[in-house]
């Protein structure tokens, strides 16, 4: 196997977003492979606190961690806890927050992690190697639930279809037999410039390991923890994603005014919390060239003013108006 799929994605322009200065504290909310981490520290940062719910990326980054002289603390646990976590170390603030989002390259390519269809293995999905796995719950839901995950998690056009034909073809067990599954559902053609089994797979990986919960969490959760000045630097790899961050951002990046004396119940003002840092930026050729999982990758930067941080609540009521 390749070793591109491990290189940081959009790695200068992250490090460049966050203008990383000597003495900083920063969270890299997806360890991983230890890629950013590593940048991250070579740039300066005195201290990087690093989260991963992977019991196996916390285990590979142990070498690291040791040999960074105090500098890196891996921290095992969802980075949607950042806020707590870190309180319980006594950090209450920090200068920067690293998010790379959806599965790892070394979750992909450990086939018996289950998470890809290129090499077969077990039907697991679980990032955490705990709770519900994909075998799980194709087995055991009913055709109008896997649809529903395939919809709205996968954006599958044809997720009737292909939760029909999973369940006729129960149980499985594999992740070929799976893909083998949707290919027959769907038509599957030599040539075709995407597998028909990509999108099953990333809506019953997504819902398994709640992606896009997580995501709403740790936004708001870098906004309460991130000083004022701070930056967050966000890599997404599909629409669902980055239309999150960027509502996100655009929802923080103006402030919420103060609910009208007409209305039957009013809202707080808010003040803005972000300024945009760069907008939407996406891998060169020669990135893509290189490392391909980059030309899906979205790059959004931010800074943090010195406003107090929105109610979840507050945030919810301005995206849902747009």
């Amino acid at each position: 196997m390749s070793d591109a799929p491990h290189i940081p994605v959009l790695l200068e322009e992250v490090l460049a977003g966050l203008a990383v200065q000597p003495g900083e504290t920063h969270v890299d909310g997806t360890f991983g492979a230890g890629g950013y981490t590593r940048a991250l520290l070579a740039a300066g940062a005195a201290r990087v606190y690093a989260f991963d719910r992977d019991p196996d990326a916390i285990a590979a980054g142990r070498a690291l961690e040791a040999d960074s002289g105090g500098r890196l603390i891996l921290v095992p646990e969802r980075f949607s806890r950042m806020v707590e976590a870190l309180a319980e170390r006594g950090v209450a603030h920090v200068d920067g927050v690293t998010l790379d989002i959806g599965v790892s390259s070394m979750q992909l390519d450990q086939a018996g992690r289950g998470f890809s269809f290129q090499s077969d293995g077990p039907l697991d999905m679980r990032m955490e190697q705990a709770g519900q796995s994909a075998a799980d719950f194709v087995n055991e839901a009913d055709e109008a639930a896997i649809a529903d995950v395939l919809h709205h998690y996968g954006e599958e056009p044809r997720a009737r279809r292909i939760a029909r034909a999973i369940v006729a073809a129960r149980p499985l067990s594999r992740t070929g037999e799976l893909a083998e599954v949707v290919r027959r559902a769907v038509g599957h053609h030599p040539g075709m410039p995407k597998d028909p089994a990509t999108r099953t797979f990333q809506g019953i990986r997504i819902h398994l390991n709640r992606e896009l919960d997580e995501l709403d969490e740790g936004l708001s959760a870098a906004e309460a923890l991130l000083a004022p000045g701070g930056r967050l630097a966000v890599v997404s790899f599909h629409s669902l994603e980055d239309r999150m961050v960027k509502r996100f951002l655009n929802a923080r990046g103006k402030p919420m005014p103060a609910g009208s004396r007409h209305l039957p119940q009013t809202r707080a003002a808010h003040a803005q919390s972000f300024e945009a840092v760069s907008r939407g930026i996406r891998a060169g050729e020669a990135e893509t060239r290189r490392n391909p999982r980059s030309r899906s990758a979205t790059l959004r930067v931010a800074r943090r003013t010195a406003a107090t941080a929105w109610p979840i609540e507050a945030a919810s009521a301005r995206q849902g108006a747009r």
